[in-house]
């Protein structure tokens, strides 16, 4: 019997020293050489301090920034909750959104939908747009917009609320990445919002768009996947050309 069991376990210490000790340092070891930014993650840095990687998306609200799109990833670019809602074309959550009770019994939002998501890019980035309902009616005391009338007025099912763009809204500006975690926008994303990111940092906006160029990727190989700006680079390069 352990004539049969040392060969086996003889053969298995082997290839794990190999394949889990040996193989991993020396590939390791290449990447650091060949490729070292790619191997420790494709960090990006601003004056010698970290500012997130090229690689994993992150959340930017600001008027003077270009913002990523929708995210699922956690309360939205959780890189420990990559994620998408899982939501098909002709869901009604997808579409209308949906509200839920907090821990203090308050109704807040659970999921905006695209329909809310049309509104607030219209909003900022001057968009022009039509409405069944005048928006005012769902502002509060401080003229903000109250999502949760909104989602609540998008699902009414006798007069539901019916808000239009009057020109196309690229499709990543209202929808989510299946990670959740996507770092680029579509050039016609990052061209929409080209005006709002001007007006906020007294810049031209043409040379806000020559940026935007200067930032666009083209698709791999010249023929995969479509060109695409990404977000923490083009913000990063903002700052250095139009500093706050």
């Amino acid at each position: 019997m352990l004539k049969e069991i040392g060969p086996g376990f003889r053969f298995t210490l082997a290839f794990t020293i190999l394949t889990g000790l040996i193989y991993p340092v020396v590939m390791t070891g290449i990447s650091q050489v060949i490729f070292p930014k790619q191997a420790n993650g494709s960090l990006v840095t601003v004056n010698g301090k970290v500012v997130g990687s090229s690689l994993i998306g992150q959340n930017f609200s600001k008027a003077e920034y270009f913002h990523p799109r929708p995210s699922s990833a956690g309360n939205g670019y959780d890189a420990t909750a990559s994620s998408g809602s899982n939501l098909g074309p002709t869901s009604a959550k997808l579409l209308r959104g949906t509200t839920k009770m907090d821990d203090k019994k308050n109704e807040v939002v659970d999921f905006d939908g695209i329909n809310l998501r049309t509104v607030h890019y219209c909003l900022e980035n001057d968009i022009p747009y039509e409405s069944s309902i005048p928006l005012d009616q769902f502002k509060t005391d401080k003229g903000e917009l109250d999502d949760v009338k909104l989602i609540k007025a998008f699902n009414d099912d006798k007069a539901p609320l019916v808000f239009r763009s009057k020109v196309p809204i690229p499709a990543d500006a209202l929808t989510a990445s299946g990670s959740g975690l996507d770092p680029h926008i579509s050039a016609g994303n990052a061209e929409a919002q080209a005006a709002r990111v001007a007006k906020a940092r007294n810049a031209p906006v043409d040379q806000v768009k020559e940026l935007i160029a200067q930032s666009t990727e083209n698709a791999d190989l010249g023929f995969l996947g479509e060109p695409r700006v990404n977000v923490l680079m083009l913000n990063v390069a903002l700052d250095q050309r139009f500093p706050k």
